[in-house]
């Protein structure tokens, strides 16, 4: 089975509400999606984080994979090792563009779903995380804001059986302190996380928190920068640390472990390059009695399907993972059914999902009118 042809497609999808972080609100999402088609007809489909650059990418790879087999994915990453190099996490979003599209080809071809090539199913459903953000507050501010957020969180939680909430923090670490408390106060069985995406320093970190002990955070994702900047959070807070931003490279894990800065780290399918790689972070994390989670880019469903390949292959993956799936208002693949704060792992063979291309074609349109929405 050789790989024939290589189609690219720039889609922008809307989300429900505006989402706020540290450093963006966004109203929609912009993803690269990818086919690739064989010589016996199968087709696989894969979908990776930003727009037209990362497309430029795959486009620029498709004279290396026309003639190779989807199953040659080692040597396909072997050739292209310098990309991430060059591209930063461009590069490595395209290489899974790619990735994800072999996997789901080889699984089609195979006649077996991604998840029993990865190794077979330790789980079936995936819990996933309700994410709360300031921007789901309009209007509320100053004292009020903590206890909006606070009521929000809870009718999300009752209405879509959510275990695990997580805050995307801002640089008022006061503020983000304030919703923090008001959330425990008001769901005090759920797994609590908060995320400022880097934006508070050292010294504000470990004041927050130390104020935050009380709360049994489940962890405190990437409060400043660098590892040595976790590192001596870590060392005065009792408080698990997560990164998605201080390890987001193999190179970047032994300084990490020298340096005791993380309890956990976030994989991502989509910004460490491939499958392979995330399970790779995997066996580095049980090796080193690290936990895991999974980091969300926006996915929409056909990255979404190979998140959920990759966790339902493997154990160390236990928490309720990030996934902005359920904030979107619409998806080119038939939806994925999310139900008690979780979503099945598709059953079909490959990725277990079907590309509605006519749905495609038309965000793809949205695409060429507005631009890419994120980078």
């Amino acid at each position: 089975m050789k790989i024939v042809d290589v189609d690219v497609w720039v889609v922008n999808l809307p989300l429900v509400n505006p989402f706020t972080s540290s450093f963006e609100t966004k109203t929609g999402e912009t993803r690269t999606v990818v086919r690739i088609r064989t010589d016996s007809g199968v087709e696989g489909w894969g979908e990776t984080m930003w727009g037209r650059p990362v497309a430029a990418i795959v486009e620029s790879l498709r004279k290396d994979l026309i003639g190779t087999s989807p199953f040659a994915l080692e040597s396909f990453h072997r050739k292209q090792h310098m990309l991430p190099f060059f591209h930063g996490y461009l590069g490595y979003a395209a290489l899974a563009a790619i990735d994800v599209a072999c996997w789901d080809a080889m699984g089609k071809a195979t006649q077996q779903p991604v998840t029993d090539l990865l190794g077979g199913r330790v789980r079936d459903e995936v819990p996933i995380t309700a994410l709360v953000t300031r921007a789901d507050a309009p209007g509320a501010s100053g004292s009020s804001l903590a206890g909006a957020l606070a009521e929000h969180a809870v009718r999300v939680v009752e209405e879509g059986g959510f275990s695990a909430v997580k805050l995307k923090g801002t640089k008022d670490v006061q503020g983000d302190v304030a919703i923090l408390r008001a959330l425990r106060a008001a769901l005090p069985d759920v797994n609590l996380r908060v995320d400022p995406n880097a934006a508070w320093s050292v010294p504000d970190s470990v004041r927050a928190g130390i104020a935050l002990e009380e709360l049994d955070l489940e962890y405190l994702e990437d409060p400043c920068s660098g590892i040595e900047g976790m590192s001596q959070v870590k060392a005065k807070v009792r408080i698990p640390l997560c990164t998605n931003m201080c390890v987001v490279r193999f190179e970047e894990f032994a300084p990490a472990m020298r340096l005791n800065a993380v309890d956990v780290i976030h994989g991502d399918v989509y910004k460490w390059g491939g499958i392979a790689a995330t399970k790779a972070l995997a066996a580095h994390c049980e090796t080193f009695g690290l936990g895991m989670n999974l980091h969300s880019g926006g996915e929409l469903g056909i990255a979404t399907a190979a998140h959920l390949a990759v966790v339902a292959s493997t154990p160390v993956l236990s928490r309720a993972i990030d996934s902005m799936y359920y904030l979107h208002a619409d998806d080119i693949i038939e939806p994925l059914h999310l139900e008690n704060g979780r979503l099945r792992v598709p059953e079909g063979p490959g990725l277990g999902v079907t590309v509605d291309e006519d749905k495609l074609r038309h965000f793809a349109a949205v695409n060429e009118r507005e631009g890419d929405l994120t980078r």
